[in-house]
């Protein structure tokens, strides 16, 4: 085998670091960490590869590393992204607090990509702030009320997530209001698990469906899922759902009765009139194979024009501008179609539609044109799905289909709080119904074939599943929200064959968005290639690791060092002199010592003995989640001088694994377990790297970048 030559530097630059810089790929620069005095840290050195084709000056390097504009590539990691701690640190106090409070219970518990994000374990800035509520609710109503291409499911979502996580503190960080309840859920496991139920507790308000939103949350939501949680969630969806209940009820004049469906109503299907027949299932997996053309065509169109925005329309001003753009396009395009379209329907007593429009039409009629884009998208649908045979015309049908096809792929992605469900759903019911239309031409049995309907629910499910490529919660929601179990089978065959078809060609939507925000999100198997890949060549080096007795300007002076703005350090037995590593001894966050450096637990000397303050579990909780910056922490030069015991709050039995470890399975256990930090040894138990969330992410970005390593190992 041919030897491929590289040239090597040495960079001692961590890999899950703050707020510094926009963008982080897999070959990085930085200067070597030089060592710290007074402690007994040690750092090792982390192979990196640059091309000797290219020479590069150290003046040409600064200007390279500063440019005016970050160009955009999908397989960047954006460093404004951190890790959440799942991992509980079974430090002394944590022990000793479980063993006093083992009688109790413990509770568990969109935006749609933000809050999948989080539950995958990425701490997405401000994702569930009170604040972010607020521009929520209030960017959803201008956004339907504006008459844009979008849906309300998808901020329900995310605000029932927003309510969970801030409920479930028993404070508000934003409104600085402590309200001394919840305290033994500010952490991140804890409020994980809120968050997953305030998902579900958002689908089952939207649609009307507690079970569909369990699911959404388990399926598309949730990584991390136990026994436990299920039915915790599904009191939290079906509470949700009463309570909506109970407002409508006060809100229609009719208090205490609790029929009414959810936010987003479809109407219920008369089972009688839509029955099907064996030989419509070729049929409907055909429309589900088209609507997984249509989803991937969506997707792509949609990731094409969201790299556009991310390059080129990145100033709020331009944002701005964009959205009114959008707007001004969306009622324009209404208006021309609704003026050219020559689909008038008689008025007479026996029409279905609610609130008809006459628009250009003569009296006694009413445009359907009009009807499907100006009515809300959820009633449009309704009248699709529920509408008599010859309320629509082909033409009319197949002109708004595609242009609120096209409408779609360009205001999902806007600054503005969208969904995609309804939009999809109204986009596939249409096509759908068309495709009814079509079917009717041919129609051997009028009372199988002869209701367009039930093509244009199957349509609207081949749609939605071809964009969002859900399966089994997709399915539930649907029956749910239409009250028709009878079509359960086709809904699920089509949503199947949507998500296979879709598939073959790209992501769904969800995923692409993921992709494009640059987050480190771990899917649920690694790459199929990174089987001879192991630890060691995944593993993040200089390791900064801390003596269990450690002094305390040293543990300043890595904490404020921009440079190498770790989150998680091992703590290791004393080094030796010429820094070899140590043996690992246990694992203490960034958290947790600006904790001990506020409240100053220094050991000094006093009376010729050691004297350390006492510090409880609850002094950490209340500095959750937004622990203070380290600039913030004054320490006097008298306080450098001080000793601090990690022990008692280290956690003193960390995942560890051999350098030897494959790919694949230090990713298991990542993704199992819900790691932040795994610590790597060598055959005698000493610290030679740690592997973290990015650094499993950048390997799991495509089949190029481990190629491109494979090749520089060879």
């Amino acid at each position: 085998m041919a030897n491929i030559t590289k040239k090597v530097s040495w960079s001692g630059r961590g890999d899950d670091r703050g707020e510094r810089t926009p963008l982080l790929n897999g070959s990085e620069d930085g200067k070597y960490n030089r060592q710290l005095s007074g402690g007994g840290m040690f750092h090792i050195g982390r192979l990196s590869t640059v091309d000797l084709e290219e020479e590069i000056t150290p003046e040409e390097d600064i200007v390279r590393s500063r440019p005016k504009e970050i160009p955009h590539n999908e397989k960047l990691l954006s460093l404004k992204f951190e890790s959440l701690d799942y991992d509980n640190s079974e430090n002394q106090l944590f022990l000793e607090e479980e063993r006093r409070m083992s009688h109790m219970p413990i509770a568990a518990g969109s935006g749609i990509p933000q809050i999948k994000c989080y539950l995958n374990g990425v701490k997405i800035p401000r994702v569930v702030r009170l604040k972010t509520l607020v521009v929520k609710v209030f960017g959803v109503i201008c956004s339907v009320a504006g008459g844009l291409a979008v849906g309300k499911e998808g901020p329900m979502i995310h605000s029932g997530a927003v309510v969970a996580a801030g409920v479930s503190q028993g404070r508000s960080t934003s409104l600085k209001k402590d309200f001394k309840m919840f305290e033994y859920f500010r952490r991140d496991t804890e409020k994980r698990d809120f968050v997953s139920a305030g998902a579900a507790a958002g689908v089952s308000a939207a649609f009307g469906a507690p079970v569909g939103g369990v699911l959404f949350s388990l399926e598309e939501g949730a990584s991390f899922w136990n026994q436990m949680l299920t039915w915790r969630i599904f009191f939290a969806s079906m509470v949700s759902s009463f309570t909506l209940n109970f407002f409508l009820s006060i809100y229609h004049g009719k208090t205490g009765d609790l029929s009414n469906p959810g936010l987003i109503n479809f109407g219920s299907f008369d089972t009688d009139s839509l029955q099907y027949d064996l030989y419509e299932i070729p049929l409907f997996i055909i429309m589900g194979a088209l609507g997984g053309i249509l989803g991937a065509l969506f997707n792509l169109l949609n990731n094409w024009l969201t790299i556009f925005r991310i390059r080129y329309i990145h100033r709020p001003c331009l944002q701005v501008m964009e959205a009114m753009l959008v707007a001004a396009v969306t009622a324009t395009v209404s208006f021309a179609m609704i003026y050219f379209s020559n689909d008038c329907k008689p008025l007479g007593q026996d029409h279905t539609e609610e609130y008809p429009l006459q628009l250009f039409c003569a009296d006694g009629e009413y445009n359907s044109m009009a009807t499907a884009f100006f009515n809300t998208p959820e009633r449009s649908v309704r009248s699709l799905f529920h509408n008599p045979p010859g309320t629509y015309n082909p033409v009319t049908l197949g002109v708004f289909a595609l242009a609120y096809f096209l409408l779609a792929v360009w205001t999902y992605g806007l600054t503005v709080s969208a969904g995609v469900f309804i939009p999809s759903l109204l986009i596939g019911a249409a096509w759908g119904r068309l495709f009814g239309i079509l079917m009717s031409v041919i129609d051997t049995k009028p009372s199988i074939l002869a209701n367009p309907g039930k093509y244009a629910l199957i349509g609207a499910a081949a749609q939605l599943g071809g964009i969002v490529r859900m399966t089994l919660s997709l399915t539930v929601i649907l029956v749910e929200a239409t009250g028709n179990v009878t079509y359960g089978f086709p809904i699920m065959l089509v949503l199947m064959t949507a998500k296979i078809v879709g598939d073959y060609f790209v992501e769904g939507l969800y995923d692409i968005h993921i992709k494009l925000q640059s987050v480190p999100f771990l899917h649920w198997e690694a790459p199929a290639t990174s089987h001879w890949l192991t630890a060691r060549e995944v593993m993040s080096s200089p390791v900064t690791c801390f003596n269990r007795v450690e002094k305390v300007g040293t543990i300043v002076d890595v904490l404020s060092n921009t440079s190498t703005n770790h989150n998680g350090f091992p703590v290791v037995t004393h080094t030796t002199e010429h820094d070899e590593p140590g043996k690992i001894c246990g694992l203490i966050l960034r958290s947790q010592l600006i904790v001990l450096l506020k409240h100053k637990v220094f050991v000094e000397r006093a009376s010729s003995r050691l004297i350390q303050r006492k510090l409880q579990l609850k002094d950490f909780r209340d500095a959750y989640p937004r622990f203070p910056p380290i600039q913030s922490i004054h320490v006097s030069q008298d306080e450098r001088e001080c000793m601090m015991d990690l022990t008692e709050f280290m956690n003193p039995t960390p995942y560890t694994v051999p350098q030897e470890t494959s790919l694949p399975r230090v990713f298991k256990l990542f993704r199992a377990l819900g790691l932040r930090h795994l610590v790597v040894v060598d055959n005698e138990n000493r610290v030679v790297g740690l592997v973290t969330r990015k650094d499993l992410a950048r390997y799991h970005m495509g089949k190029d970048g481990l190629e491109e390593l494979h090749l520089a190992q060879t």
